[in-house]
């Protein structure tokens, strides 16, 4: 779990990456750097490198956010009710350092059925041939 205090996590993620990570912001839809991202890899949390998903689970949902129908783990994250969001999903955090990633919906494709939305700027990408470089 998160140790790390308020100035902290300002010192250590970007402007952006704090609105979105530690504010629970949303980046625009349509403008991720992972979006159309096709590596073969792994997605991990942008603050604490937590492996999160398999690039094998990212689909195009058509939603504007990276998308993915599995977790690469069901300890890698924590699903929790969001107040503040209209549509319906779960807030998906960061199991490790309790950063906000997106949410969670029900209208994904199988074998799951889920829709994990998650920001790009909560990501980094590991690739396959380069994977040690974050984990």
């Amino acid at each position: 779990m998160s140790k790390k205090t308020d100035q902290e996590w300002r010192q250590h993620l970007t402007h952006e990456q704090y609105r979105i990570c530690r504010e629970c912001g949303t980046e625009p839809p349509f403008s991720g750097e992972y979006l159309h991202h096709k590596g073969n890899g792994q997605f991990v949390c942008v603050a604490c490198n937590n492996p999160l998903f398999n690039s094998s689970t990212k689909y195009d949902s058509g939603s504007g956010w990276p998308s993915f129908w599995e977790p690469i783990d069901e300890n890698a994250i924590i699903q929790k009710t969001d107040p503040r969001h209209k549509g319906g999903g779960l807030e998906v955090i960061c199991a490790q350092c309790e950063s906000h990633l997106g949410h969670v919906f029900n209208d994904g494709p199988p074998p799951t059925g889920l829709r994990y939305c998650i920001n790009s700027v909560a990501l980094k990408f590991a690739s396959d041939s380069s994977k040690d470089k974050y984990l």
